[in-house]
Formats: C-alpha cells, sequence, structure tokens
C-alpha cells in the first residue's frame, strides 16, 4: 500500500478520536455551565446532542458512500475534515443549548470521515488483507482516545470550552497535511454514477441487504454498537456518579480503554484471526465485551475500576471483524456504498445508544428512582449482547 496517503488515513481517524476524547470528560461540565441543573439533566442533555448528531448521520451517510463511489474519497474526506474544524469552533464559542444543538446538527450532516476512511482502505487492501487492515483503523482511532482523553482532562483545568479549541486547531492541520498528499484511488474501472434512489438509508440499506448473509451480520453490527456505545454515553456521567470523578480521572480512565482498543486491533486482532477465523473471533470478542461490561457494572470502588477498564477494550476485534467479513462480500465498485450502510448503522446506533443509555441511567439515579442503580445501562448492554451472540451464531454466514 502507499504509504503517505496510509499514514494521512490513519492520522485523520486518529485525530478524530482524539477531538472526540478531547470533549467527553468536559461535557457533563460544559452542559451545566450552558444551561445549569443537575447531573441527571445534563445527561439527558448529553444523550440528545448525541442523538441530534446520529440522526444526521443515518440520514446521510448512504449519500455521502455513494458520494464517493461517484466522485472520489478525496473530496469528500477533505470537506468532511473542514466543516468538523467549524463545528468544533461552534462548539467552543456556544452560549446556549440551541447553539449546541446546530453545532453538532451541521457536523452530523458533514460527517464523512468514518464512511470514506474504511471506503479509502477498502480501495487499498487486497481481499485477504481487508480485516487486519480494518483493524489500523480500529488501532490508530484507539491511539487517538488514548490521547484525547488525557489532553482533554488537562485542557478541562482551563475551562470546559477549551478541548474544543484544541479539537478545532488539529482538525485544521490535519485537513492541511491531507491537502498535500491524499490521492484518489477511485478510478473509472470502479467508478460508479451517483444515484439518488441509492443514496437514502431505507434503498442503500435494500441495496446492500440483497448481497448474500449480510442482513443478520448488519443485525449483529446495529446491537453490538448499541451496547458498545455505553461508554461514550454515559461514562462520563457514571464515573462522577459511582466513583466521584472529575475530568481527570475520567480521562485516565479512557485512555487506558483506548491502550487497550489500541493494541487489540493494531496487534492483537491478526493473532485472533489466524488461531480463530473471522467468526471465531466475533463469537470472542462478543463474550469478553459482554465480561467487561459485567465487571463494569459490579466495580464500586474507583481505583479497581481504573486498574481494571483496559479489560473492557478486549473485545475490541468485533467491529472489524464485522466489516471485513462484509468488505469480502461487496463487489469493489459498492466499497463507499457498504461503508455508508456501516456508517448509517453504526449512526443508528449512536441514536439509539444514547437515548436508552442516558435515559436509563436518569432513570435509576434521579430523585424518582425506584432502586438506585447508576449501573443499568452497562446491564443493558450485556443483554443487547446476548442477542447479537445468538444472532451471529444463528446467521448463514455463522455457520459456514
Amino acid at each position: 500500500m502507499p504509504r503517505l496517503p496510509v499514514i494521512f488515513l490513519l492520522i485523520t481517524v486518529m485525530l478524530d478520536a482524539m477531538g472526540i476524547g478531547l470533549v467527553i470528560p468536559v461535557m457533563p461540565a460544559l452542559i451545566v455551565d450552558v444551561e445549569g441543573g443537575t447531573l441527571a439533566q445534563a445527561a439527558v442533555w448529553g444523550g440528545v446532542l448525541s442523538t441530534v448528531f446520529a440522526v444526521m448521520q443515518f440520514l446521510l451517510s448512504p449519500a455521502l458512500g455513494n458520494l464517493s463511489d461517484a466522485f472520489g474519497r478525496r473530496p469528500v474526506l477533505l470537506i468532511s475534515l473542514c466543516v468538523l474544524t467549524f463545528d468544533y469552533l461552534v462548539m467552543a464559542l456556544a452560549g446556549s443549548m440551541w447553539l449546541l444543538l446546530l453545532g453538532r446538527l451541521i457536523a452530523g450532516i458533514c460527517s464523512a470521515t468514518p464512511a470514506t476512511a474504511a471506503a479509502y482502505m477498502a480501495d487499498l487492501s487486497p481481499p485477504e488483507r481487508k480485516t487486519a487492515n480494518f483493524g489500523l483503523i480500529g488501532a490508530a482511532f484507539g491511539a487517538g482516545f488514548v490521547i484525547g482523553p488525557l489532553a482533554g482532562g488537562a485542557l478541562g483545568t482551563l475551562g470546559p470550552r477549551a478541548p474544543f479549541y484544541a479539537a478545532a486547531a488539529l482538525a485544521a492541520l490535519n485537513l492541511i497535511f491531507g491537502l498535500l498528499v491524499m490521492r484518489e484511488t477511485v478510478t473509472d474501472t470502479i467508478r460508479r454514477p451517483f444515484c439518488w434512489s441509492r443514496a437514502n438509508p431505507l434503498s442503500a440499506f435494500r441495496a446492500v441487504g440483497q448481497l448474500p448473509g449480510l442482513v443478520p451480520l448488519l443485525t449483529v453490527f446495529l446491537l453490538f454498537g448499541v451496547a458498545l456505545f455505553v461508554y461514550p454515553a454515559v461514562w462520563a456521567f457514571f464515573a462522577q456518579e459511582r466513583f466521584g470523578w472529575g475530568a481527570r480521572e475520567i480521562g485516565f480512565s479512557l485512555a487506558a480503554f483506548g491502550i487497550t482498543i489500541a493494541v487489540v486491533q493494531g496487534g492483537l486482532i491478526r493473532v485472533a484471526l489466524h488461531c480463530l477465523g473471522d467468526r471465531g473471533t466475533v463469537i470472542y470478542g462478543l463474550i469478553l465485551n459482554a465480561a467487561g461490561l459485567g465487571l463494569v457494572a459490579t466495580i464500586t470502588d474507583g481505583r479497581l475500576a481504573l486498574l481494571l477498564t483496559p479489560i473492557a477494550g478486549l473485545g475490541a476485534v468485533v467491529m472489524p471483524a464485522l466489516q471485513g467479513i462484509m468488505s469480502r462480500i461487496a463487489p469493489d465498485n459498492a466499497q463507499g456504498e457498504l461503508q455508508g450502510v456501516l456508517t448509517a448503522t453504526n449512526a443508528l446506533a449512536m441514536i439509539l445508544s444514547p437515548l436508552l443509555m442516558t435515559g436509563a441511567f436518569a432513570a435509576f439515579t434521579g430523585a424518582a428512582a425506584p432502586i438506585y442503580l447508576p449501573s443499568a445501562p452497562f446491564l443493558l448492554a450485556i443483554l443487547l449482547l446476548i442477542v447479537a451472540f445468538v444472532v451471529f451464531l444463528r446467521s448463514r454466514f455463522a455457520v459456514t
């Protein structure tokens, strides 16, 4: 694979993760600063912000994936980075919840990075290397998730808005780098004309769903995403409520989680694929994720939680393994469409998960809670993983 474009791609994913991780430790403080109210009320607003972003990403990801199949990965990816730069500035300057909501809506509309980056990697990878190379994307995301929370926790001491300025600067620098080194991978041999009828989520899901064996795999992908997003959805609120942590401790815990993801997806996934194959790797990941969530749900000592946080990242092989399986099923001229559908599926998980998880957290920590159970979101996530496990075992791919 060409070296500089791959480096740019991995840096793009890493900086995207850094931008996410930078703001997670300060999000509760920012919402309280803008809106006021209690931590439980801030958690609900956090869920709304995440959902607004995800709804727009769900609606437009298939269109962006199809656009990248027609006009190329380069313009779609670079425009996305440009918009993200301005989005972080809007978030930094926001003085009301409505402006925060507008910033997340705009970012969701133009956030093409996940689908386009994955399609770009698929273009550069031979079939037998796709799963491992998707693991590299996951490793870059994990590395960004290490640096981001640490920096966010440190910058958070300067105020809840400082990390947003840092994220804007990082996105702008990466945009400049991409303009210099990124080459186009969509050639006339795989270029496909843009078609509006395939650009809406329902049509895109219908087209991709006609490929053999993809429907159950997409179902597992969705259920796993809803369960996995329990961490960005409620971790900052849960850790503050259960352990009394501030931005610094939350940043360190998320960094430990990110280190594990980077190690697992950058190296251990190759060992898992070699020893277990695609099917066994997915099964292994689902089981370990459920075990990690179970530990989080039962731990009451913050120091023990910090030590055991990396265990939650050991099951991070599920996403790239599923991506690799589905990418090999899809033809070369539909990689952008497939990755758009996967991004839309991921966005659907981001729509459902914050609403479910922050709702569960608020319901079991608020004044009217029937019982006090701040770990309720993690117990719900375990249930979703059990369903995903059953669906995967019963799928056509899982028994062949």
